[in-house]
């Protein structure tokens, strides 16, 4: 018998499905659950065990992973689908997805007031879809590290190379908009740079050759790169949700100190509504080129 706590996973998206193959991996027992059906099939293939509701795959789990899209699904989900109802006393319900400072708050509280055996913990990540899948992905943590720990550690140490515990909750969520706005003006600086050396002559291999080594290099740049050369937009983080992340961010902040990512903000929605929501962020390249 494993001496592993029992996982589930609701939601299995473009993070959460990785989380559930790489639990799987490392021997964890995973019940895994999505909105939409046909995602879940080669996680049961694996060993995974297919809840019938959000509840019923909540029920015999000793830590359940929210990944979920917005907060009004978040709520949804695991409030009045009963995913926290069928939870037992000292539990863990690790909030994953990027819902925002106000929502995390909100949720918890909710958490608190009316299941306060369950612990909350909220918990997004820095990384998309490779570092998930490599398991190489960083947790932002922040809740009851002391009440939680022994449960929920083992889990984050499945699907990602490390975890910060940053305080009280709220702190992780707010370091998440931090990351992620430094993340979309990164790739927006990319993509305006990969556009101005291929106008002037260079490839993006070129461009890459001469920062390679030196201080300029981030490595989020080069498989960047590589996608605007090919135009493979294929979606690791998609333009919609790095716009939300955006306007999440603006929203936390002071606008009037964050102008360069509300002039970004304003051309992602641009980009998105021209057809690329569900495309790569660095599908903005495209947008770029042709307007």
């Amino acid at each position: 018998m494993s001496s592993k706590p029992e996982v589930a996973v609701i939601g299995l998206g473009t993070m959460g499905h990785p989380f559930a193959a790489n639990l799987l991996k490392a021997g964890f027992n995973v019940h895994v659950w999505n909105r939409s059906p046909g995602k879940d099939e080669d996680l049961v293939a694996a060993g995974a065990k297919r809840g019938e509701s959000a509840a019923d795959a909540a029920r015999h789990a000793d830590v359940v992973i929210s990944m979920l899209s917005t907060p009004e699904v978040t709520e949804q989900v695991l409030f009045d689908e009963g995913v926290l109802a069928a939870l037992g006393k000292e539990s863990v319900l690790a909030q994953m997805g990027t819902i925002g400072i106000n929502a995390t708050l909100k949720l918890a509280k909710r958490s608190e007031d009316e299941f306060p055996d369950i612990i909350w913990i909220d918990a997004p990540v820095s990384g998309s879809k490779k570092p998930a899948e490599d398991a190489t992905l960083l947790v932002l943590a922040s809740g009851d590290e002391k009440r939680a720990g022994d449960k929920v550690q083992p889990v984050f140490d499945a699907i990602g190379k490390g975890t910060r515990w940053l305080g009280d909750i709220g702190a992780g969520s707010r370091m998440k908009l931090v990351v992620n706005a430094w993340l979309v003006m990164l790739m927006q600086g990319t993509a305006e740079t990969a556009l101005l050396a291929q106008q002037l002559g260079f490839t993006t291999d070129d461009l890459w050759s001469v920062l390679d080594g030196g201080p300029l290099a981030a490595p989020y740049m080069k498989p960047k790169l590589a996608k605007i050369e090919n135009n493979d937009f294929s979606t690791e983080m998609a333009l919609e949700w790095g716009l939300k992340d955006a306007l999440l961010a603006l929203d936390a902040g002071k606008k009037e100190t964050l102008p360069t990512l509300h002039e970004v903000a304003n051309v992602w929605k641009e980009a998105s509504d021209s057809g690329l929501a569900k495309e790569d962020i660095s599908s903005v390249s495209e947008f770029l080129r042709k307007h």
